[in-house]
């Protein structure tokens, strides 16, 4: 059953990548429409979601949570995977690799940044379309694949139960409890790693914009509270938006910032990818160099862009680069799941508090913020 899991995964990663990021960057491209909101928040996700990626680097080789556990290989499979890590990132080190001569060929070997790079021009080619109709049928039938996918993750994830029993048992079996250990430490260090970056982040931003933070946090304790419960985002997004133009934010920056920090602007999931995937290394007893981590933060910024806000997603994205970096086992990557329900409720709720605090940052910096309407001065009128 693991086996079948593991498959019907690793089938998701590219539609599901291609997908987002194509109804993502073509529905909002147009940057004489979107103006100044667009350019700001683009570089606002990517500035927020690049700390939190090295954040969870810096986390994970603190706590050193994958190291020593005993995973039962062959001498001979070590040193093979030794090499093949060695040629790999020796390979990945032309620039003009990441760019794909033939997309079915780098869909077909789950090549998760060539898809990437891809994608993002196929967009932007999309989005430069003038002429509606082409662009809408287009576009109309990414939205529809992307909402497909959604569904399908539901569908493989409700096997994840039995997978996870599955490799965690035969996990145990090879290894011993102290696998159950390093699971629980790697759970602690991930919501460690969330505080500070809402500490050290998140706090700094609201104080400097001078948001009123009693009140900001009144409007998204239900909204990240229905993350938390659920550990989906998506679930969060009606209220999230109803609330923060209750807080004072116009409604045409909600709007736009609220989906488009959806695909843009997980923090919280950014994070748990570069803490993971290194996490799976250590596990391998693979030692990766401080470049090397470096690197596969470059490349968790652009595929954590094609995250969706649904259960499991981030699991996808997690697989997809693990299983592109050849020595990793991908099944070591399967054992998370034993704990990713803790771990999703976490950093679903980060991403939620993330894209409301955008939000307000946008909105202040345009003039699009009310601050008599959120500190209670004057009534909120729809």
């Amino acid at each position: 059953m693991f086996y079948f899991f593991l498959r019907l995964i690793k089938s998701l990663v590219a539609p599901l990548i291609f997908a987002t990021l194509v109804v993502g960057i073509a529905g909002h491209s147009n940057l004489k429409q979107i103006g100044r909101i667009g350019i700001k928040s683009i570089l606002y996700f990517e500035i927020v979601t690049t700390v939190a990626l090295f954040i969870g680097l810096l986390a994970i080789n603190i706590s050193q949570a994958g190291v020593g556990v005993k995973v039962e290989t062959t001498q001979k499979f070590k040193e093979k995977s030794t090499e093949l890590l060695s040629q790999n990132l020796e390979h990945k080190d032309h620039f003009v690799d990441i760019f794909p001569e033939n997309i079915a060929k780098a869909i077909a070997e789950n090549n998760v940044l060539q898809i990437v790079v891809f994608a993002v021009i196929f967009a932007i080619g999309l989005g430069m379309v003038k002429h509606p109709k082409p662009k809408e049928t287009i576009l109309n039938f990414f939205e529809g694949l992307s909402e497909v996918m959604f569904k399908f993750t539901d569908i493989v994830m409700y096997l994840a139960p039995i997978a996870v029993f599955g490799a965690l048992a035969s996990t145990v079996a090879k290894s011993g409890v102290d696998i159950l250990q390093n699971l629980l430490q790697l759970v602690g260090t991930l919501y460690v790693a969330l505080i500070v970056f809402v500490l050290v982040v998140f706090l700094p931003i609201a104080l400097f914009f001078k948001i009123p933070i009693k009140q900001f946090l009144q409007k998204i304790y239900e909204p990240v509270s229905l993350a938390f419960a659920t550990a989906s985002s998506e679930s969060a997004l009606p209220i999230a938006m109803e609330n923060l133009e209750k807080f004072g934010v116009a409604k045409k920056v909600v709007a736009f910032v609220i989906p488009t920090g959806y695909s843009f602007n997980l923090d919280g999931t950014t994070l748990y990818l570069s803490l993971a995937t290194v996490f799976v290394a250590q596990m391998c007893g693979v030692d990766l160099s401080i470049g090397q981590q470096i690197g596969i933060c470059l490349t968790l910024m652009l595929t954590s862009k094609g995250v969706a806000g649904v259960r499991g997603a981030s699991f996808v994205i997690l697989a997809g680069a693990v299983g592109s970096i050849k020595g990793l086992d991908p099944e070591k990557a399967s054992v998370i799941l034993a704990v990713d329900a803790l771990m999703d409720m976490g950093r679903t709720s980060v991403n939620v508090l993330g894209n409301c605090l955008a939000t307000v940052v946008i909105a202040k910096s345009e003039g699009e913020f009310d601050m008599e309407i959120a500190t209670g001065k004057k009534e909120f009128l729809d």
